[in-house]
């Protein structure tokens, strides 16, 4: 069972530190490249990721701040608010994408996909504390 555990510990680990930012670079390079289509959907289809984007860096800047400033104390109030505002970012980017996941664009599924794994980043390090 111990086995067990360590791997799916790597897994996620695997998945929210490798393929999570593999994503988010290959939505941008492809949402880049391609021609700028002005419908709703992929209008929405971008926000999303945009928030998505965002929480992302919002982790990214946390993790800088408690690199430079000698990390939070365990259940730190800064920290828990920390916590909330990037899952409710994450959270608001899961349901603007979803309004952009109905007509065919270049970031249909993928920024519905990243939103949902920004979430599930947020709920991990949370569950951490």
């Amino acid at each position: 069972m111990e086995i067990l555990d360590q791997t799916a510990a790597v897994i996620i680990a695997i998945g929210l530190y490798i393929v999570l930012p593999s994503a988010i670079i290959w939505g941008w390079v492809r949402w880049l490249r391609s021609p700028k289509a002005r419908t709703i959907s992929s209008i929405l289809s971008l926000a999303g990721f945009s928030l998505a984007s965002a929480s992302a860096l919002f982790a990214v800047c946390t993790v800088v701040y408690a690199q430079l400033f000698g990390g939070f104390p365990f259940y730190d109030p800064r920290l828990l608010r920390i916590y909330r505002w990037g899952a409710l970012i994450s959270f608001s980017s899961i349901l603007v994408s979803i309004g952009g996941a109905w007509r065919p664009g270049v970031l249909r599924w993928l920024a519905p996909a990243y939103s949902i794994g920004v979430l599930l980043f947020w709920f991990v390090t949370a569950l951490g504390e």
